[in-house]
């Protein structure tokens, strides 16, 4: 999992006004009324920004591990010229990190002009449910080119997210529960930044768009959103051991609440605090700074809460979800981006030894099956051998078979990213990455730079984004025709840059995934 960043746009503008009324009110240049308070944000190149905007109460103090509260009022005009911190998170190097708990906060981009209500684009960032922060997401050609509104948040993270202890209410959750508290505050103040808050559409990548997936399962969420997009999700399967981290034995993607409680029970002990009738109160003394190196211990939610209550996984297959529109997919190369994090990048490269060992490891007595069918001489490398087998079991075939679930009961629209990783470079090393994970956000939120081919392919699927924003179909006049995903015509849009072709691919056979479907490993048996 990781996180993209890009530079926030923040401008100081300040201005006094008075006290706030207790409704919203549409915006008037940069300034808006919410339903807490005036806010002044920053215009510039025809849209307007508002960073740093609180959605609930600051999770602090004896507010650690609770549910999200709502934010206080505030009196005069708060100014929204900067993002809020980021949700506590180690700092990776090379990477911006954060101690601070103060951290719900949203910023909302906005188009120039005014055309009646926008539809509203809500984005859950990725980063393993680690790092990352909405602000790392300048949304001004997403907005700008779709003529929608963006609204990017933070959510609390890692140990401070997902932390589950027995007794604590909300145990799993409280990640998922701070994004449902800021679909609640689009859904009180869209129509004050020109947003429709009957056209709301979430979308995320990578850990955001598994949090996309439990919100289509958690009874909360019903209203929030009326479209969903869910990019790189890794919420269906099973990862075989060593498959997505090294030395990491098999799992499925939804622990239980209980199994987590157990973990938590014991980081309590590591910490002082194993007495189960004062524990939590003794966690929430302990410092911020002492819980960060314990943050990759809860790096996904769990379900049995009331957030959460059944396994996402069987919810999809059941049809117990909430029925809107969907786009779902994942990169062709998903894995090679893990390949070059965890074995190029130390300089510990695969070998044909290593491959074989990868596997053996993987899928036991069914490694030799694997590796006949993903010989490491018909690749470039072993490394880039594994990165298939490792993208086709945990991204691409659970990917296909979600998506023939969903669209049994709900218009489906399956893609695969093909363009190139334009951002990422892998010092030393000439490992291709092709597209890896997360490659497509350079596309969707572009950073200055872009090639032209890039730049076609990053207007075709923000027209394709929006349009799908505005109206639940991504096909629009001009665009290459994206056919609705059918179980019997399964149909997935591959989304490539010129001169190679944007229209229908067989995933299925690309990936192998006929084979992956007679295998325990991707039916979690």
């Amino acid at each position: 999992m990781r996180g993209r960043y890009w530079a926030a746009l923040a401008v100081c503008v300040a201005q006094l006004f008075p006290a706030a009324p207790a409704v919203a009110a549409v915006h008037q240049d940069a300034l808006v009324r919410t339903d807490l308070g005036w806010v002044k944000g920053v215009e510039a190149g025809g849209h307007r920004v508002f960073h740093g905007i609180p959605y609930a109460a600051a999770p602090v103090g004896d507010r650690r591990w609770r549910s999200p509260a709502p934010a206080r009022p505030w009196a005069g005009v708060r100014d929204a010229a900067e993002p809020g911190p980021r949700c506590a998170q180690p700092a990776p190097p090379g990477r911006p990190g954060g101690a601070s708990e103060d951290c719900l906060y949203l910023d909302v981009t906005v188009p120039g002009g005014s055309r009646g209500r926008r539809p509203v684009m809500v984005w859950l960032h990725g980063g393993g449910f680690v790092e990352g922060a909405g602000s790392d997401f300048a949304a001004r050609r997403l907005a700008t080119t779709g003529d929608v509104i963006v609204v990017t948040v933070n959510y609390r993270l890692g140990v401070f997210g997902l932390f589950a202890h027995p007794g604590l209410a909300g145990s799993g959750g409280f990640a998922l529960e701070d994004q449902q508290a800021a679909l609640r505050w689009v859904r009180r103040n869209a129509a004050a930044f020109g947003g429709d808050p009957g056209n709301v559409t979430l979308f995320g990548e990578s850990a955001g768009g598994k949090s996309v997936c439990a919100h289509l399962a958690s009874p909360g969420a019903a209203g929030l959103f009326q479209r969903a997009i869910m990019q790189s999700a890794p919420c269906t399967g099973t990862v075989p051991a060593g498959a997505m981290f090294p030395g990491v034995t098999a799992f499925r993607q939804w622990p239980s609440v209980a199994d987590r409680q157990a973990d938590g029970a014991r980081l309590a002990a590591g910490l002082g605090c194993a007495d189960p009738a004062t524990a939590l109160a003794c966690l929430r003394r302990v410092p911020a700074e002492r819980l960060l190196p314990l943050h990759d211990r809860f790096i996904t939610p769990a379900f049995g809460s009331s957030v959460l209550p059944r396994d996402p996984e069987r919810a999809l297959a059941s049809g117990a979800f909430h029925r809107v529109p969907v786009i779902s997919g994942a990169t062709r190369d998903e894995m090679r981006y893990m390949v070059a994090l965890f074995y190029e990048l130390p300089g510990t490269p695969i070998t044909a030894r290593t491959y074989a060992e990868l596997l053996r490891r993987a899928f036991g007595e069914r490694a030799g099956r694997v590796a006949r069918r993903y010989p490491a001489g018909r690749y470039a490398s072993p490394g880039l051998a594994w990165a298939a087998v490792t993208t086709d079991v945990v991204f691409a075939c659970p990917a296909y078979e979600r998506n023939r679930s969903m669209a049994r009961r709900v218009r489906t629209y399956a893609f695969e990213f093909a363009g190139e990783d334009v951002l990422t470079e892998i010092p030393n090393s000439d490992f291709p990455l092709g597209a890896a994970h997360g490659a497509e956000l350079a596309y969707l939120f572009p950073a200055p730079g872009l090639g032209a081919r890039a730049r076609r392919l990053s207007t075709t699927m923000i027209e394709y984004w929006t349009t799908f924003a505005r109206t639940g179909d991504p096909n629009a006049p001009g665009l290459p025709h994206w056919p609705a995903f059918h179980p019997a015509r399964p149909s997935t849009q591959s989304l490539a840059a010129p001169p190679a072709p944007t229209g229908p691919a067989d995933v299925a056979a690309a990936h192998q995934c006929a084979f992956w479907a007679r295998e325990p490993a991707i039916r979690g048996e």
